[in-house]
């Protein structure tokens, strides 16, 4: 068990540290996607699904590691897909990002936080444990 969370949390580091030291930021902001807007919407319109896919895998690994992007790619979305497939994209890849974000905390620092706050989350552990993931 002890390997399963180092290695979680030292790929979680490796690519949070690699967005940074490589200046990822840089391509997730206001500014870079006005100058990337005509060749963003002329690749949309010759692919569409596989736009809407790498925008999809990009905004969810976003959330997903809690990057600090998620209002531009946010407006982007609705800029290129518009506003109905830009709401669904948006929508789906956030929650399932921020359910991987929540999955990854909850499995690392579960001992740590158990410790802690032991008493108190009784209930949430057996509603868990009786419903899985639907509680």
């Amino acid at each position: 068990m002890f390997n399963k969370k180092f290695g979680l949390l030292a790929i979680i580091i490796i690519l949070v540290g690699g967005f940074f030291v490589f200046d990822l930021g840089d391509y997730l902001t206001l500014e870079y996607f006005q100058t990337q807007k005509q060749a963003i919407d002329d690749y949309y319109q010759a692919q569409p699904v596989k736009t809407g896919l790498i925008y999809f895998a990009i905004y969810l690994i976003v959330f997903a590691l809690a990057l600090p992007a998620g209002a531009v790619l946010t407006l982007a979305g609705g800029a290129i897909f518009g506003l109905g497939w830009g709401t669904l994209l948006v929508s789906f890849a956030s929650s399932i990002g921020s359910t991987l974000a929540f999955l990854a905390s909850r499995s690392i620092l579960r001992d740590w936080v158990e410790l802690r706050f032991g008493g108190n989350l009784a209930t949430i552990n057996k509603g868990v444990e009786k419903e899985g993931p639907f509680y």
